[in-house]
């Protein structure tokens, strides 16, 4: 009591000389409102430590539980090897605020959070644990060894809690250490690509479509394919080949090292056939018009000599091949493994020991949904049944390019790359 009176008698006095200069701040204020500065000003400064420590205590107890599997594990930089069948996903990359189009990394995310690898703030920005991918695949396109950096947590048997918390058809099929700076997508050197496709792509353009299964595709055709693709080779202005690229702009040039068709087999009494290219990286939509400008040629279409017009500085139309057939192989890391592969402490960046995981991956996931998907869907005879609309002569038209870009735009495109 004795500390409050001279509180009080300061109050008292401070409201006379506010009154007698006119103010009536507190005069007007409600006796609820008076009580309530009243108790402010008199409440008990240890009363106020006891509201903050208890929020103090809250907080704390929240941090220590996440700092003590920090402590436990700390988190490291390491890269991820990743196996997955894109169909029925938006592509790789995570799009957030737009939940209702499911990605591969949404549902890697979702794992990494689940089996402890990461703090749950961390899924929500994926920037927190340095998240970057090789390459984004488009819609639909399928991976078998795609690589991603991060920072986790090495918790025991790592892999195992991973995949226990991810679909069947995405699997996580190695992981090494790399350097603090490493970035999956700078330190990448190049990336091969396989496309799986009916050899009848490949038939005369008056050929009966009704009758797929019987078609053979003959060697003197395949030596034609392959030598069509090794025009590819080098580098090129790919403009043409991508959507909304000028001529001039200089991330149109791209490097490919390698492009050919491998020997056809046989799968549901279908032929089939791999086509294979590798490159320093890919635009939008880059290798699926490619494959597709080849197609056209050898069936007739068009002429040999447009490939080399599509490099130039004019608008060429170039049709696009559909995306199911379309799988990320792998990704190369030639300078790092250079570089730090021999160090002692890091190890190259290779996947000798995961090649029978890969491929049983393959076989079991990304193969047999295309060749099914295929069969009942029929994707590439539709798409050849398109190709008497374009014209190889001219350049494209206004009316073409805006009809090439409502197309980009329904497929939902993320970047091959």
């Amino acid at each position: 009591m004795f500390r409050t009176r001279p509180l009080l008698s300061a109050l008292v006095n401070y409201r006379q000389l506010l009154e007698r200069n006119g103010l009536k701040f507190l005069c007007t204020m409600s006796e609820d409102a008076r009580d309530q500065e009243t108790a402010k000003l008199l409440k008990r400064p240890n009363e106020v430590n006891e509201d903050s420590a208890e929020r103090a205590t809250k907080r704390i107890k929240a941090e220590g539980e996440h700092n003590e599997d920090d402590k436990r594990y700390p988190k490291k930089k390491v890269v991820i090897l990743l196996a997955y069948s894109g169909k029925g996903y938006y592509g790789m990359q995570r799009n957030p605020g737009n939940s209702q189009f499911r990605t591969i990394e949404d549902d890697l995310v979702t794992a990494l959070v689940k089996s402890g690898c990461i703090p749950g703030n961390h899924g929500d920005d994926m920037r927190k644990m340095s998240f970057q991918r090789c390459a984004r695949t488009d819609k639909g396109v399928s991976a078998a060894g795609q690589v991603v950096s991060l920072k986790l947590r090495l918790i025991e048997d790592i892999i195992e809690k991973i995949n226990e918390n991810l679909p069947p058809q995405i699997r996580v099929l190695g992981l090494k250490r790399v350097t603090q700076g490493f970035n999956s997508k700078n330190n990448c050197d190049a990336r091969t690509y396989a496309y799986m496709l009916p050899t009848v792509a490949f038939s005369p353009k008056d050929y009966d479509t009704e009758n797929i299964a019987a078609f053979r595709l003959e060697t003197e055709t395949l030596q034609k394919v392959n030598q069509l693709f090794a025009l590819y080779k080098g580098t090129h202005n790919f403009h043409n080949f991508t959507s909304q690229k000028a001529p001039s702009d200089p991330s149109a040039r791209r490097y490919i090292t390698e492009m050919s068709c491998g020997e056809p087999f046989v799968r549901n009494n279908y032929e089939f056939a791999v086509i294979t290219v590798r490159g320093q990286s890919f635009m939008l939509h880059q290798i699926r018009k490619m494959i597709g400008l080849v197609i056209a040629v050898i069936k007739g279409y068009a002429k040999e000599e447009v490939m080399e017009r599509s490099w130039g500085q004019e608008k060429v139309d170039v049709p696009k091949a559909p995306g199911l057939g379309l799988v990320l192989e792998r990704v190369h890391f030639d300078r790092y493994n250079k570089r730090f592969g021999g160090d002692g402490l890091h190890e190259r960046l290779e996947w000798d020991r995961e090649e029978e995981a890969i491929k049983a991956f393959k076989e079991a996931h990304i193969y047999p949904t295309i060749v099914e998907t295929e069969c009942e869907e029929g994707s590439m005879v539709s798409w050849m049944a398109t190709l008497p609309i374009h014209d190889f002569e001219a350049t494209v038209t206004g009316t073409q390019d805006n009809k090439d870009q409502k197309q980009e735009n329904a497929d939902e495109g993320n970047d091959s790359d």
